[in-house]
């Protein structure tokens, strides 16, 4: 038996309402947290009335979990890239260069993801547990083939993400202390490529199979 969706398909109009709304709830969050934040701040930053955007979104709730659904979307595709079939150097390599570009390109979505977190992720806690702890397990197996194969030194694949994950979303959630401590005369293009440097030396330097 064949189930037709029966929702209508939403119109030009309504998509861009709704990435209107989502874009500035994802300000809003970023700047005032899940409880600092209200419907009446988002539709203001939205630039529509209170009901117009009741009209997409009928809870603070709903926004925020159609948020972070796209986030951690976002936020899971570099490592999803990581090809078991590369060359394990090249991959690695690869991945934290995506990770540190993501965070010079989405500040905002690692400044809520990081809150989040540090509030104990009651509200996204299925989604760890679930889509993104299975991502993991996938990608600890393969770096794990790497090591087995002689590709790479031994280590312990979950904290090699982790420490992957800590060293390039410090750029964005620390990024006010980063340019403090460099001076005005690094500027973001320069910081960023000195980062994926040493990086690359740091992590590369530490799995290169040691003879």
């Amino acid at each position: 038996m064949i189930i037709v969706d029966a929702v209508a398909p939403r119109t030009r109009i309504q998509i861009e309402k709704r990435e209107l709304i989502l874009e500035a709830a994802l300000d809003v969050f970023s700047r005032f947290g899940f409880r600092g934040a209200t419907i009446d701040r988002i539709a203001e930053t939205a630039g529509m009335s209170k009901p117009n955007l009741l009209y997409y979104f009928r809870r603070k709730d709903d926004i925020y979990s159609a948020l972070m659904h796209r986030l951690l979307d976002t936020w899971l595709q570099p490592l999803r890239e990581l090809d078991d079939i590369g060359d394990p150097m090249t991959e690695l390599r690869g991945y934290i260069r995506r990770k540190l570009e993501m965070s010079r390109d989405y500040p905002r979505e690692s400044r809520l993801f990081a809150n989040e977190i540090l509030e104990g992720a009651p509200r996204i806690m299925p989604l760890i547990a679930g889509e993104l702890k299975t991502l993991v397990d996938e990608k600890v197996l393969v770096i794990r083939g790497w090591m087995k194969a002689g590709k790479i030194a031994r280590t312990d694949p979950h904290h090699l993400i982790f420490s992957i994950w800590a060293t390039t979303q410090h750029y964005a959630d620390f990024d006010v202390q980063v340019r403090a401590v460099l001076g005005p005369d690094k500027g973001a293009a320069g910081r960023y490529e000195d980062a994926a440097r040493f990086l690359e030396q740091l992590f590369m330097d530490g799995l290169r199979p040691k003879d």
